[in-house]
Order: C-alpha cells, then structure tokens, then sequence
C-alpha cells in the first residue's frame, strides 16, 4: 500500500483540471449550498523528511461559483468576500500530520487557524511520463470568524446562511 512517505522529495504543482477547491453552506438551515471557486494555485514542496513539507494555496475569490448569478454577485460584494478590497484568500500549512492539516486561513485580512482532515488517494504515473498524488480534505469554520458577518433571518428565524461553512478540498499534484 502506498503512503504518504511514498511521495518523492521536490516540487509538486496543483493540476487545476484534476481539482476542486469549494464549500458546502446551509441555507434556512434546510438544504446546502455548494460553491466552487475556479481560479486557484496550490504548490506543496515536500523535502527529504516529509514531516517538513510545505503547502499553500491562494484562491482568486472573484472566481466564487454557485451556480446562481444572483448569489455570486453577493458573495463578490462587501457583505462576503468583499473582492474588490480582498481578492485573494490564502492558507498556509504549519503542521502537516499523518491525517490533518494545520495551518492559517486568512480571508479578508483576518488569519486564524484552521486543520484539515485529509485522506491521501494515492500516487499513479500519467501517460506523458509524469507523476500524480491525490488527496480529499475536508474542514469546517465559522465564516463569521473571517468577517463574513452577513446575517439575515426567515420569518421563522433561521439563519439564511448558515455560520459554520464546510471546505472541501479535492487535489490533484502533479510532480514538477
């Protein structure tokens, strides 16, 4: 069985076709909504002792999809992402374990910490001659925490967006 231990020392690039980079809210606290964001970069560097590997991502937070026009151009505006001001959103791993991810989450010039569940997929050659490493991650945190403040209420008084928001992360490296 392959392991995490299995992945050779070096650079490894996202491959932005093979990865998905999105998050799950409740709205009314009765259905999810699912949103992706479509422009992204990811590099992990993993050396010799891959205890001491590296990873970060910056997402472009104007490439927020929901798959409602609407509800994009809101989570674009100053109630959410505010991207004119912040148009980016960063993570960068400070303690890479056997299953978890730790490291700082900044959205809206606000940084905390965060961990990522993950589960390693696994490594395959491609057909070009080159490597891939897959992985699932999967965190949660409060959007409130970041100065993703929009609230509003039903009649009933559930929350129109949930503040706990789910992200899952689907990546594809590729060696460089």
């Amino acid at each position: 069985m392959v392991s995490l231990n299995d992945i050779a020392p070096g650079t490894w690039n996202i491959d932005a076709d093979h990865t998905e980079i999105g998050f799950v809210a409740r709205h009314l606290a009765v259905t999810k909504v699912n949103g992706l964001f479509d422009d992204f970069s990811v590099v992990a560097e993993v050396p010799e002792n891959h205890k001491d590997a590296t990873l970060e991502f910056t997402v472009q937070t104007a490439s927020v999809q929901t798959r409602n026009a609407d509800r994009d151009g809101h989570l674009k505006s100053a109630d959410f992402f505010d991207v004119e001001q912040y148009p980016t959103m960063t993570f960068n791993a400070t303690n890479i374990g056997d299953d978890t991810i730790t490291g700082d989450l900044t959205i809206k010039d606000v940084t905390k910490p965060v961990t990522f569940d993950y589960e390693f997929n696994g490594i395959s050659d491609d057909p070009w001659g080159g490597t891939r490493a897959g992985f699932e991650a999967q965190g949660e945190i409060n959007r409130k925490d970041f100065g993703l403040s929009f609230d509003a209420a039903a009649p009933g008084g559930n929350a129109l967006v949930s503040d706990k928001i789910k992200i899952n992360l689907d990546l594809e490296f590729a060696k460089a």
